[in-house]
């Protein structure tokens, strides 16, 4: 049976459906999940797609972090299921607190929208399982507060723990210590600025994002 994943739908989300579209084509089903609902609908995961929830009022996250969603995801991830949040997704999940830190204006206070390059460094998340530390990947970004901000304590925590996900190889955006995503202590919560969705075909400009989702779908 192929995994269902649940993809949250915020007002102002635009991302929603190239990452059902994405786990369509990896074999996988998808369940759009409205934001103002409780129920997951029993999905096996759950994706914060990118956009600008709520048009990104007060702070990125901010207002999206109160949804009735969000406490069901925030249960669904203490109980071990596996959550990604992409972009705005992840500046959700750390307004939630389900991943430390913050996200703020990029460097240079613009807007940027380009091919990245990122290392794996660490694969004892979700999205690992069909990686190593190491791997470079070519995935898109597509964000003005993408700079990955915490406190030194924070920061080495995630580094001792093995939580820093990946990393920018040509920072673009300032995030500290070159951080594109990162993960719960458990693995099973993971945030990353860069869009993988729209790394899963030749048309895109590149693949490298399949390995990821495919990840997801056997979490």
């Amino acid at each position: 049976m192929s995994c269902r994943v649940g993809v949250v739908r915020f007002p102002g989300t635009n991302c929603e459906f190239d990452t059902v579209d994405a786990i369509h084509s990896l074999g996988g089903e998808a369940e759009v999940l409205w934001h103002g609902d409780s129920s997951l609908k029993n999905v096996d995961a759950v994706v914060i797609p990118g956009g600008f929830a709520h048009g990104d009022y007060l702070r990125c996250g901010a207002i999206a972090k109160f949804s009735p969603i969000m406490e069901s995801i925030n249960s669904f991830a203490k109980e071990g299921g596996p959550v990604l949040g992409i972009c705005n997704g992840f500046q959700v999940l750390t307004e939630a607190e389900l991943l430390p830190g913050a996200l703020q204006k990029n460097a240079g206070m613009k807007f940027l929208c380009s091919m990245q390059r990122i290392d794996f460094v660490s694969t004892s998340n979700v999205l690992g399982r069909h990686a190593k530390a190491g791997d470079r990947l070519r995935i898109p970004i597509n964000h003005f507060e993408g700079n990955y901000v915490c406190s030194p304590e924070v920061l080495n925590q995630l580094e001792e723990e093995n939580r820093v996900v990946f990393r920018y190889v040509d920072n673009p955006n300032g995030s500290i210590a070159d951080i594109a995503g990162i993960c719960n202590a458990e693995g099973n919560v993971v945030g990353m600025m860069p869009h993988p969705e729209r790394a899963t075909s030749p048309l895109l400009g590149s693949t490298d994002g399949t390995t990821l989702i495919q990840s997801l779908l056997i979490a």
